[in-house]
């Protein structure tokens, strides 16, 4: 239980020496130390569904799940332990307010993955629909990049319309020669039963018109052949073009295409983006509470003894500065005294000097013109 206790004091940035002196405070920073902790796991396993949907492999999503759900836990720990309880209250919500917004920030970026795992199966059939119309578009389009299948399909079919209207011709001169062999009286018919000379006009043009049709049925079975023959080549290739886009609609189910079918169906239903609201707002809740539980808890024992060290440092350092700053203007006079001294000293044996000189000049002049 110690041990428990110990990291969750370590998860909520407080300085244990200073915790164990303030028993009363113990329970607060094990309450957020586990918040802060619990954050980190629900950010790391987010980060590793997330990269698991990227990457489709176990070991990668784990290993920068692991280092995700690290970083989450460190930023939180860190805005927590950076609060320092003052006392007026402005002055803590005010160094609060860039903290709640990473907070709020974070929480944006830790919720989405969740998300996505707990909508997975709506989003899947979302998926499932985006891909069937890929799959039709793209035959659509295929379609119109390949309009030879068209025009030789309209070819086969007025070939079939040439042979059909010539079966329609013959199978009228079967009718009028039927009507002829039993005497029924039309317009292109006598009226006399029996095969007599109408009758035999009659088969020998249903006779004509039969060979003709067969010789007829005979070219246009050879001409749609080989009609055919060009549309399965055409067929062929744009099958293979499909082929080819085919892996990418397959693959279209990556993180931007999820988050992609997740906005849709937040629009499409009011239900789903209620859901994803509250979704969103527990985890800035999650995210939040312990800066929160920091600004509305009351100034305690812990909160004092940081103070107080914090002041002695201060202190401390105030003592060393002017310490050393005493000792430096002790230096800088004494360089000051010293250096103007030796300057003065120098100055008088220059001064010497060329006394000395001068007179030694003007003696010998004086003796060149005695001379």
């Amino acid at each position: 239980m110690n041990n428990i206790t110990r990291f969750f004091w370590f998860c909520s940035g407080a300085n244990l020496s200073l915790l164990k002196r303030s028993p009363t405070e113990s329970n607060k920073y094990v309450g957020i130390g586990a918040t802060v902790f619990f954050t980190g796991v629900l950010a790391a396993l987010a980060a590793g569904y997330a990269l698991f949907t990227v990457f489709q492999s176990i070991w990668p999503a784990i290993l920068f799940g692991l280092l995700w759900g690290l970083m989450i836990f460190n930023l939180d720990r860190f805005i927590v332990s950076s609060m320092r309880k003052k006392e007026k209250a402005w002055a803590e919500w005010k160094l609060a307010i860039p903290r709640l917004v990473l907070a709020v920030l974070l929480a944006l970026v830790i919720s989405k993955p969740l998300e996505l795992k707990m909508f997975e199966r709506e989003i899947d059939r979302k998926i499932d629909e985006k891909r069937t119309q890929f799959i039709t578009d793209s035959k659509l389009n295929l379609a119109k990049g390949f309009p030879e299948i068209q025009e030789l399909e309209a070819k086969i079919d007025t070939v079939q319309a040439e042979v059909a209207a010539f079966e329609s011709y013959r199978n009228q001169l079967q009718t009028e020669y039927d009507a002829e062999r039993f005497g029924e009286k039309t317009a292109s018919t006598s009226g006399i039963v029996g095969l007599g000379t109408n009758a035999k006009k009659k088969e020998e043009q249903l006779d004509a018109a039969q060979v003709t049709l067969d010789e007829l049925r005979l070219r246009s079975q050879v001409r749609i052949d080989t009609l055919e023959a060009q549309i399965r080549e055409f067929i062929a290739l744009r099958q293979a073009e499909f082929e080819k886009q085919q892996p990418g609609i397959e693959g279209f189910d990556g993180l931007a295409a999820r988050m992609e079918a997740l906005d849709a169906l937040t629009k499409e239903s009011s239900a789903m983006a209620m859901a994803n609201i509250f979704i969103m707002l527990l985890f800035v809740a999650i995210e939040t509470a312990p800066i929160f539980v920091k600004l509305i808890s009351p100034r305690g024992p812990y909160d004092e003894y940081l103070e107080l060290h914090e002041d002695k440092v201060r202190l401390f350092k105030g003592e060393k500065w002017t310490f050393a700053k005493g000792e430096s203007e002790a230096r800088v006079g004494y360089f000051h005294d010293t250096h103007f001294y030796a300057t003065d000293l120098q100055k008088e044996k220059t001064n010497r000097t060329n006394k000395a000189q001068t007179e030694s000049e003007i003696s010998r002049i004086e003796s060149e013109f005695k001379l």
